[in-house]
C-alpha cells in the first residue's frame, strides 16, 4: 500500500531537496517505492489548506502522512511503522497526551505558563537537532491512546478521515491546527494513538509569539475554553 508524505515549505524546489531535512530524508528513503510525496513548494497557504487538499483529493493514496519540512525522517522503515500504526488507531502520531485540559496552550502544556504536562500523560519520544539523529526527548511509554498529539507528524486513512467528516480548520494556519484537528477527530469518534516512528525536529515552536497568540485566542473562542 502507498503512502503519501505531504508537507508544505517556503523553500523554492530546488532548494527544498538540497537543504531542508525533509527533502534529504526523501532522497535517503528513496529506496522504499511504497513512499510517495506531496510538497508543496514556495507555500503562502496555511497547513490545513495543503492538508485538505490531499484528503480531498482523488490523486492521492490512502495513506496520508502529514508533517513538517524541517522534520529529519530518521527512520527506515517508516512506511511498516505507520502501517502498524493504523492497524491499530485512525490517526497516529510520534508524541501526545493521553488527556484534555482546559485552556491548555499545546499538546505538552498545561497552562499559558508553558508549565509541562506530567510524564503520567504524555507518550512518544521527538528528538531534537539542527542535524538528524538527534538528542531524544522521551515523553512517555508508546504507543499510547491519547487525546492529542503533535502536529509534527500525524498519519491516518483518508477514508476515514473523509467518512466522519474531519478535516483541518484553516483559521488555523499554523497555530494550533493541530490542537483543532485532533479535537474535532475525537468529537468524530475516532481514535488517536503514538507509535514507534523515529524522527528528529529541527525547530523547537514559536511558542507566546503574536501569531501564535492570535490563534491561541480563535482556539478559545472555537472551543469555548
Amino acid at each position: 500500500m502507498m503512502i503519501e508524505i505531504v508537507a508544505a515549505t517556503r523553500l523554492s524546489e530546488e532548494r527544498f531537496w538540497k537543504e531542508s531535512p525533509l527533502g534529504l530524508s526523501l532522497i535517503r528513503l528513496n529506496f522504499d517505492d511504497r513512499l510517495k510525496h506531496h510538497i508543496a513548494f514556495e507555500n503562502k497557504s496555511g497547513l490545513p489548506e495543503v492538508y485538505n487538499s490531499r484528503i480531498r483529493s482523488s490523486e492521492s493514496p490512502e495513506i496520508l502522512m502529514l508533517t513538517h519540512d524541517d522534520v529529519w525522517l530518521d527512520d527506515s522503515f517508516l512506511a511498516d511503522h505507520v502501517m502498524q500504526g493504523l492497524k491499530e488507531y485512525d490517526i497516529i502520531g510520534v508524541a501526545g497526551n493521553k488527556r484534555l485540559v482546559a485552556k491548555q496552550p499545546s499538546w505538552i502544556f498545561v497552562d499559558e505558563n508553558f508549565t509541562w504536562e506530567s510524564k503520567i500523560n504524555l507518550s512518544g519520544a521527538v528528538a531534537h537537532g539542527h542535524l538528524p539523529f538527534g538528542t531524544v526527548t522521551y515523553y512517555g511509554k508508546v504507543p499510547a491512546d491519547c487525546e492529542l498529539l503533535d502536529g509534527v507528524l500525524l498519519a491516518a486513512y483518508k477514508s476515514k478521515l473523509i467518512a466522519t467528516a474531519t478535516y483541518f480548520d484553516t483559521t488555523f494556519d499554523f497555530h494550533f491546527y493541530d490542537m483543532d484537528f485532533c479535537r474535532t477527530a475525537r468529537s468524530k469518534g475516532l481514535r488517536l494513538g503514538t507509535w514507534h516512528i523515529s524522527i528528529t525536529h529541527r525547530s523547537g515552536g514559536s511558542f507566546g509569539s503574536p501569531a501564535w497568540t492570535a490563534k491561541r485566542d480563535a482556539y478559545r473562542r472555537k472551543w469555548k475554553v
